[in-house]
């Protein structure tokens, strides 16, 4: 059964604060004995270590430091093996903020049977050389981030928000997004667009697309880029009530729907023009088709709002 992280540290279950309280306290001497928040910082080997009956008060000695998550696993249990991947990874995502200790529970019955596990898994945190239960059994990988976050938090409360230094862990910098590789050819579409010569960047990245057809990023851009011109210089006021005003005008219709599409209205904008495609003659139903196959290419041909509007376009043109 999943038992949810208390509001304060409990006092059941194994008392091991005795243990907490002989770590060994940082060198006032040390340069990386204080982190920038002010938390000690220690070096580990691993921020996930294997512990044993005989090893598990240094375990519990670096629960002063961060909050030290137990996993008691077993080989005969399945779930342990894919729950013990998930808890590795999450910890060496966090960077040294917290350390996974594997207990296997089997060869160190002492430790299940203090830590009072019902069931394997079995998650336990030690914050400052307390016991905070976590979950038994296999929890799916988001829960099991909500249970590291709200642990995180419990143990600055009550001042165990220091860090580990390993060399498994995962820095910032890893975990940070990339930024793509901008395309040589695309670099004066962008430029254009960015400093609003919708105009300029409208020929650039047809030049592009002259030269690579097959280029789907820049049609994408393109389609945006043409919606983005056809609106420039027009507030929302202006357009909408020229389509009140007009409910017949087909063009006044189409810059209304544009309006829809560029603030999110996707299924307004399909339905105006759907309807609107219903009491056109042939050359202004040729007109309405154009634009909505341009807009399909602005919100996503996979979306599934597209691809209600295209088979009702479909249902109308034959």
């Amino acid at each position: 059964m999943t038992q949810q992280i208390p509001q304060r540290l409990p006092g059941g279950g194994v008392d091991l604060s005795h243990l907490a309280a002989r770590s060994a306290a940082p060198q006032a001497n040390d340069p990386s004995a204080e982190g920038p928040s002010g938390g000690s910082v220690v070096d580990v080997p691993s921020l996930v270590i294997d512990v044993s009956d005989a090893t598990f008060e240094q375990a519990a000695q670096l629960s002063s430091v961060v909050p030290v998550v137990a996993l008691l696993w077993s080989a005969r249990s399945e779930p342990s093996a894919t729950l013990g991947s998930m808890l590795e990874v999450v910890t060496r995502e966090l960077g040294g903020r917290t350390l996974l200790a594997r207990i296997d529970a089997d060869a160190n019955p002492g430790l299940a049977q203090a830590f009072q596990a019902q069931t394997i898994p079995t998650v336990v945190a030690i914050v400052a050389g307390r016991p905070v239960p976590l979950f038994q059994g296999p929890v799916p990988e988001e829960q099991v981030r909500e249970y590291f976050d709200q642990l995180l938090q419990l143990a600055e409360q009550h001042g165990v928000s220091g860090r580990v230094n390993a060399p498994d862990a995962v820095s910032a910098d890893d975990n940070a997004p990339t930024e793509p590789e901008i395309p040589t050819a695309h670099l004066a579409a962008i430029e254009a667009a960015e400093r609003g010569d919708y105009e300029q960047a409208i020929t650039e990245w047809e030049a592009v697309l002259t030269r690579a057809p097959a280029d789907a990023e820049a049609r994408a851009a393109l389609v945006q880029v043409r919606l983005l011109h056809r609106l420039q210089g027009l507030t929302a006021e202006e357009i909408r009530s020229s389509a009140a005003a007009a409910p017949a005008e087909v063009e006044a219709q189409l810059r209304v729907a544009d309006l829809d599409v560029s603030g999110g209205h996707v299924e307004d904008a399909f339905l105006r023009l759907l309807d609107l495609f219903v009491d056109q003659d042939a050359d202004g139903r040729a007109v309405i088709r154009e634009r909505l196959l341009e807009l399909f290419e602005v919100v996503g041909v996979a979306d599934p709002r597209v691809s209600a509007a295209r088979g009702r376009l479909a249902n109308l043109l034959y």
